[in-house]
């Protein structure tokens, strides 16, 4: 029975985004939209990507020092094992599991309020494709601005690494340098980007599909924002090993 409605989800949710990846009925209303997404998920995303990220970072540097670092480790390794985990895994997967809390159930209640208020029906009504109308611009807007917040949350976790050598007197802040900069891959920042894109495509078309779909009244329209949450977060951990099988191979 799990199975069945699982594979049903699925279908119904292919067809979907066979009518949001079409092409829009209006470019410059497409393009009005896609900016405004831009502006509401994404730049308004920056201060809690900065917030997070300086702590992390500042912890990360803290733990590194404390149970990675040996007499018979050199002293760089704490800002080597820093830039690794804040490349490899932090500023992507874990920021986008982050950001599916705040911006998918964002979504989802948007669209989910519209549907249940009867203005999805009002859109197809006149003729408008709502699917494509309401969801391909967040699409859009999102992943146009994860790139920008990927680079953030590294630039603002590596501060905070050196917020924490400087204040704190455990390492030097040249010591820190030379482990962030230490077999530096360029490779990382490329994939940490690509991962990141497929999640932000996850995030807004898994919520937007909740939202879209849902029926009844406000009750089941916060459900519908809980289970958005909870399958992007579970379909993010899945891709994160399927990517990085793929990416790192």
């Amino acid at each position: 029975m799990v199975i069945a409605d699982s594979i049903r989800t699925f279908g119904r949710y292919i067809m979907l985004m066979k009518q949001v990846l079409s092409m829009p009925q209006r470019w410059s209303i497409f393009f009005r939209q896609t900016l405004r997404e831009i502006y509401k998920l994404g730049v308004s995303s920056i201060p809690i990507v900065l917030l997070i990220s300086v702590f992390i970072g500042a912890v990360l540097c803290i733990q590194m020092k404390t149970n990675v670092e040996s007499p018979w480790m050199p002293k760089f390794i704490t800002g080597y094992a820093t830039r690794e985990v804040l490349l490899l895994e932090f500023s992507s997967s874990i920021m986008c599991l982050i950001l599916a809390g705040k911006v998918g159930s964002n979504i989802t209640s948007e669209i989910g309020t519209m549907r249940v208020t009867q203005q999805i029906d009002a859109l197809e009504i006149m003729g408008v494709n709502s699917a494509n109308f309401l969801i391909l611009p967040k699409v859009a807007g999102l992943v146009t601005m994860i790139p920008i917040l990927v680079i953030f949350s590294i630039a603002a976790g590596i501060a905070g690494a050196y917020a924490m050598a400087e204040f704190s007197g455990f390492m030097t802040p040249e010591d820190l340098t030379v482990g962030l900069q230490y077999e530096f891959d360029p490779w990382y920042i490329g994939y940490s980007i690509i991962k990141s894109i497929a999640f932000a495509f996850i995030i807004t078309t898994v919520s937007a599909f909740y939202g879209y779909t849902v029926t009844g009244g406000s009750i089941e329209v916060g459900k519908a924002s809980t289970n958005a949450v909870v399958s992007c977060s579970a379909l993010i951990l899945f891709f994160d090993i399927v990517l990085t099988q793929i990416l790192m191979s």
